[in-house]
């Protein structure tokens, strides 16, 4: 595991000099890639170019999402999906090999077992195309009614009905993006993401809610950092996935209400002190593995 820095989930922005910077700065070691971005950069400077300042850094690509508009009939998903590989070759050059995927809790067109055939055709297509550059996909989940209040029909919003979908896709590339807020308010177990197993867990985004908070009643506002809300162990998370021999990036995502009106160095400088202490809490060497096995 590696302690890694998502910009869009703190809310911050810059230019890419000044992220790396601050990724550098507070112990992170990787940082998620805008791959659309990326392209355009390689496009207008050339690959030697766009990458030099994060090879220089050796940061390692936590992740990207998915750059492909597939939540709808509409031509726009075809077009995407031509586009991907080119974009997936981008990617495996920086060596970034997980991307993401996150399903929407409801909508008002789709019945439930209609929506579910269609998402299983829908990630089982893009992880083809992925394949062949070894990325993998990883599907995420939204639990709260607040995501999905209005809508006609409900979909996927717990844990057991998300990891019923990852079996039924059977592409080998198919995994779960891990969110412990709404893995924790959706029922989700240590037990559950131990049967899921280490390689089948793409990536990892960390935090935590207050302990009286569910599903009903939770707002994404809510999200705080890890070990700050009551409600999730964020030490016991860790260390049940660095016994499942989970090797991606770990990502502090709390939402950015929480850090009211602070610079983006103070935000990311809270961050990682918060996902230090887990780590730390986790018995976690640098390379983020259990110290005591960690010669496994």
């Amino acid at each position: 595991m590696f302690k890694n820095l998502s910009p869009e989930a703190l809310g911050i922005s810059g230019r890419e000099s000044e992220v790396i910077e601050l990724a550098l700065s507070h112990g992170f070691k990787g940082l998620d890639l805008d791959l659309v971005d990326f392209a355009e950069q390689v496009k207008a400077q050339g690959m030697p170019r766009a990458s030099r300042l994060i090879i220089s850094a050796r940061l390692k690509i936590g992740s990207f999402r998915v750059p492909v508009r597939w939540e709808d009939d509409s031509p726009d998903y075809k077009t995407d999906l031509q586009k991907l590989p080119e974009l997936a070759e981008l990617a495996q050059q920086m060596g970034c090999t997980r991307a993401t995927a996150t399903i929407e809790p409801a909508n008002d067109w789709r019945p439930y077992h209609e929506n579910f055939e269609f998402h299983r055709r829908r990630f089982a297509e893009m992880a083809d195309v992925l394949a062949p550059y070894r990325i993998r996909l990883g599907i995420g989940f939204l639990s709260p009614l607040c995501c999905r209040a209005g809508r006609t029909f409900q979909f996927i919003q717990v844990a057991d009905a998300a990891i019923l979908l990852l079996r039924t896709i059977g592409a080998t590339n198919v995994g779960l993006a891990f969110d412990s807020w709404h893995w924790h308010l959706g029922g989700g177990t240590l037990d559950q993401l131990r049967a899921v197993q280490g390689d089948k867990i793409v990536t990892v985004s960390l935090a935590d809610c207050d302990a009286d908070a569910t599903a009903e009643s939770a707002q994404l506002e809510s999200r705080r950092l890890p070990s700050e809300g009551g409600a999730l162990d964020a030490a016991a998370l860790l260390s049940t996935l660095a016994e499942l021999h989970y090797d991606g990036p770990v990502t502090p995502a709390p939402d950015k209400s929480q850090f009211a009106a602070l610079g983006r160095d103070k935000i990311v400088k809270q961050a990682g002190v918060a996902l230090d202490r887990v780590w730390k809490a986790a018995g976690l060497n640098l390379a983020g593995k259990l110290a005591t096995v960690s010669g496994r």
